[in-house]
């Protein structure tokens, strides 16, 4: 019996085939062949085409049958990841009224500081574990003020990956994970937070149903089924944000456990059965993939929006080859060329919209004591990595000092993790040991499913076949050098706000 993964990204699209008889995955692909568009109509806005994302998952698995001729009938189910906090606005025929405000879009930070404020902050962090910042509920918010006329319009709110598994089954869905990354979960009480619809003047009729993040949440449509060639009995049986799948990849579920990524933008999360939260508002708290009403589980997250859209940025000014980009694998190998510290070049990745770290305050990036004699493209490519490292360590710090931290870490073999000067910066510089998997958030997204559907009977039994390639562990003098230059990194973050 196969299972389905879709990982929807804003750069691009994953899916995956996993034969859950032996726990390895048939096949993947990844669309488009190139970073998928980001529009930005105004600074700090970044906004995406929904119908985009369904066309791309429609050629994916398409690609999953032509080029690897994979048996698409025999899948049963489908999961979904998909890139968190991102507004769907749809009439009741499923079609987008506009484009989707991704997760990166700063433009409705003020009016979550404005809730905030108006509820209160100790009831704001009572209730939904922080602020409304710059999650769902408040890019809700903006349309309703900005473009009244669409928001008339609107007969369903969703995130990113609920409008996939609609446009799958022709129903409108959410989960209680999904609630929370839009700030839109009440924890104590385990329900819609209608506080904050109330607060916003939002009515709760735009919400969909609300599904559990495993279990039989739909069937596909008999269309859906005939124009991709799939079994009409496939249900949708998971869904949840990529920072808790990633979690779910990497076999992270109970607490004290941390898993990481570093893609578009750097995460690190850890598990918890409190609810937790910082009084800055600087990390963020959702419920887990396996949170239950009675066996609480929630993810403490820290982001950082300038990862590898940074790296993106770096390979594109430093291709000057008439035959196209250089390829990650060089600006990973001309990292390994220059040493720690970069010859004192400093990387602030903060130009990618506003910092949850730094209290949703638009922070741009900088370069700080670049000398034309002295820095090469080695430095320039080594002071990013570590510059993305500090960033995450700055919140990682955050964490550990509410309670959600350890000293051992897990990441896929994927993204910056692929760099062994990367790895070799995070775990010196966080000192936790990282362990390394071969795995991706759509094969999670996979396990997530056959779990849903109910092919295993336990969530560890989905992972069992999951195998750790490789363990970094931090080393005295690089801890030691890494401490200095973080600090020195650290105590020059103001000059960049």
């Amino acid at each position: 019996m196969y299972f389905l993964g879709i990982d929807l990204g804003s750069s691009s699209i994953k899916l995956s085939v996993l034969d859950a008889e032996r726990g390895t995955t048939v096949s993947s692909v990844t669309v488009p062949e190139f970073e998928m568009e980001i529009t930005a109509p105004q600074f700090g806005w970044a906004e995406q085409d929904p119908e985009n994302w369904w066309q791309y998952v429609k050629n994916g698995i398409a690609l999953l049958k032509t080029k690897h001729n994979t048996d698409i009938s025999k899948i049963a189910g489908i999961g979904i990841a998909y890139q968190m906090h991102g507004l769907v606005l749809t009439d009741e025929k499923l079609n987008p009224v506009r484009p989707s405000i991704i997760w990166c879009d700063s433009r409705a930070a003020q009016i979550g500081d404005s809730i905030y404020n108006s509820i209160g902050a100790q009831k704001c962090q009572s209730q939904i574990l922080g602020s409304p910042g710059n999650f769902t509920a408040s890019k809700l918010k903006w349309v309703k003020d900005n473009q009244p006329e669409l928001f008339d319009k609107a007969a369903h709110v969703m995130l990113p990956g609920d409008y996939i598994a609609a446009k799958l089954s022709g129903v409108a869905q959410t989960s209680t994970s999904g609630l929370s990354e839009a700030a839109l979960w009440n924890f104590p009480e385990g329900r819609l937070a209608t506080e904050v619809l109330d607060a916003m003047g939002l009515p709760e009729r735009l919400i969909p149903e609300i599904v559990p993040n495993f279990g039989n949440q739909a069937q596909i449509h008999p269309d859906v089924a005939t124009e991709l060639g799939l079994n009409p009995q496939v249900k949708i049986t998971y869904r949840a944000g990529d920072q808790p799948n990633n979690a779910l990849s990497l076999n992270v579920f109970k607490p004290g456990e941390i898993a990481t990524t570093a893609g578009t933008s750097a995460v690190v999360y850890a598990v918890s059965k409190n609810d937790i939260y910082d009084a800055n508002n600087r990390i963020n708290t959702f419920l887990h993939v396996n949170n239950a009403p009675n066996d609480k589980h929630n993810g403490v997250m820290l982001c950082i929006n300038g990862s590898g859209i940074l790296y993106q940025w770096l390979r594109k000014i430093m291709s000057t080859d008439r035959n196209g980009l250089i390829s990650y694998e060089a600006l990973n190998a001309e990292a390994a060329k220059a040493q720690p510290g970069s010859k004192g070049l400093r990387f602030y990745p903060f130009g990618n919209g506003v910092e949850r770290i730094f209290n949703n305050k638009q922070v741009t990036s900088g370069i700080q004591n670049l000398n034309f004699n002295i820095h090469q493209s080695a430095q320039l490519v080594r002071s990013a990595c570590e510059g993305i490292v500090f960033a995450m360590n700055y919140g990682f710090d955050v964490m550990k000092s509410i309670g959600a931290g350890g000293d051992l870490v897990r990441a896929g073999e994927a993204n910056l993790f692929l760099s062994p000067v990367f790895r070799e910066i995070f775990a010196n510089t966080t000192q936790t040991t990282v362990e390394l998997y071969n795995t991706s958030g759509a094969e999670g997204a996979a396990r997530g499913a056959a779990y849903g559907y109910g092919y295993y009977a336990s969530i560890g039994e989905a992972f069992e076949k999951l195998e750790c390639l490789e363990c970094i562990e931090p080393t005295a003098h690089l801890t030691s050098q890494y401490a200095d230059i973080y600090n020195e990194w650290k105590n020059n973050i103001n000059l960049q706000e």
